[in-house]
């Protein structure tokens, strides 16, 4: 850490840009070179210190000078998913910053020691789904849908509380926070605090001014003008109580289903495995309870399923699927054991781990349309005139969480005046 003696600047006196090096990082410009305000205090990240500073000019970071930092964090991603397990380099790295891709990629291979649902295999699918989403073209597809980012707005600080239940679950309110030219203070959960450093890190790297606008957390937040949280139905009732004198942005538990009509391929019901069993089911995009129609045998699903079928070679999983299998068991529930998971008829949308729900419809001439749907209970349905199977857990940008446009949020009421 940077000595307590350089806590405070004279920065008018100061006619250049700070950098330093330390355990041989190479050093990192981390003062915006106009910028004429007294430094607020410094954290770490991993080996290197940012310095958090108590304003930017926002007129500095045009909206193309934004799409151009995420669009090459978007590159860097891609390429550090596309690192053999191996550790061997990818040639596509060499078109990525020096070190950036490496770095990710010894993360995606390492988390699991400090989270164990956070397995390779997860961590790279969560990094290259973001890669796959920060291209030049998506970004400024995404963006051009809001004409209120052209106009003259005052910088904000935007609290964000953000959720550890999958990797870099936090990083679209990261995103969004950024792209609209405010001040971001996030709170991270200790289940995703590597993660999203790195994301921060490589992001002030990239683009050495936006380290005044970032501050991370694992304190409370002060200060801000808005904020966006997210919790499950119980915390959000705390959320709404303690942000209740600012404008906010509070997320709640959502469910995915999936809806199958008894036409679908085997290929199909193969990718219907990952929007169910990625990540472990973790995530409110996954699916966690199926609608057949009458007459479909749920029994012949989980053959469809094999690519899965070492789930229970993970201990927190395996104890999961015992637990509520002898749960189900003792209660004397109807199920089908799958080996791996337990399907169930149920009308409930939440399933305990490795177990997923069931329900049947009657086809009729028009499109089934599940009773959920007018509830405020679903994130996204899977299957035929829906979204394609497989891709649940491949958001666009323009996908939000709760269904809840967080731009419109952040460009709400912040117009200068």
């Amino acid at each position: 850490m940077v000595s307590a003696a350089l806590t405070r600047f004279d920065l008018n006196a100061l006619n250049a840009t700070l950098t330093f090096s330390q355990n041989n990082v190479k050093p990192l410009t981390v003062l915006p070179k106009d910028c004429n305000k007294e430094l607020r205090y410094c954290f770490s990240l991993f080996d290197v210190t940012f310095f958090t500073f108590a304003g930017v000019k926002r007129e500095d970071f045009s909206t193309e000078r934004l799409i151009g930092a995420f669009a090459k964090l978007g590159s860097v991603m891609r390429e550090a998913a596309s690192v053999p397990a191996s550790g061997t380099e990818c040639p596509a790295a060499a078109t990525a910053p020096s070190g950036h891709p490496v770095r990710f990629a010894s993360m995606i291979e390492t988390l699991h020691l400090v989270n164990p649902w956070f397995t390779p295999a997860n961590v790279r699918r969560a990094v290259m789904a973001i890669g796959n989403s920060l291209t030049r073209e998506k970004l400024e597809k995404w963006i051009s849908a809001y004409p209120g980012l052209k106009e003259k707005r005052k910088q904000e600080k935007v609290g964000v509380v953000m959720a550890g239940n999958i990797p870099l679950v936090g990083f679209h309110d990261l995103l969004s926070v950024l792209i609209t030219g405010n001040r971001l203070q996030a709170k991270l959960s200790s289940k995703d605090e590597h993660l999203m450093k790195a994301v921060a890190e490589t992001l002030t790297v990239l683009e050495p001014e936006l380290a005044g606008m970032i501050e991370l957390t694992d304190g409370r937040l002060q200060g801000f003008e808005k904020v966006i949280a997210t919790g499950s139905n119980n915390t959000s009732r705390y959320f709404e109580y303690y942000f209740r004198n600012v404008p906010y942005l509070i997320r709640r538990n959502r469910n995915s289903i999936a809806i199958l009509d008894g036409t679908e391929t085997p290929e199909e019901l193969e990718l219907l495995a990952d929007d169910i069993f990625s990540y472990f089911g973790l995530g409110c995009r996954n699916v966690s309870k199926l609608w057949l129609p009458e007459g479909y045998d749920p029994a012949t699903l989980p053959q469809h399923w094999g690519s899965y079928g070492n789930l229970c070679s993970h201990h927190k999983y395996a104890v999961n699927y015992d637990h509520n299998k002898a749960v189900m068991i003792v209660n004397r529930d109807r199920y089908t054991d799958g080996g791996f998971v337990l399907l169930r008829e149920s009308s409930s949308l939440t399933p305990p781990m490795a177990a997923v729900h069931y329900e049947f419809y009657s086809p009729g001439d028009s499109p089934f349309v599940p009773p959920e749907a007018g509830q405020e209970l679903l994130q996204c349905i899977a299957g035929h005139g829906h979204l394609p199977f497989g891709t649940t857990q491949q958001p666009e940008l323009w996908d939000y969480s709760d269904n809840t446009d967080t731009i419109s949020f952040l460009l709400k009421k912040n117009i200068a005046r």
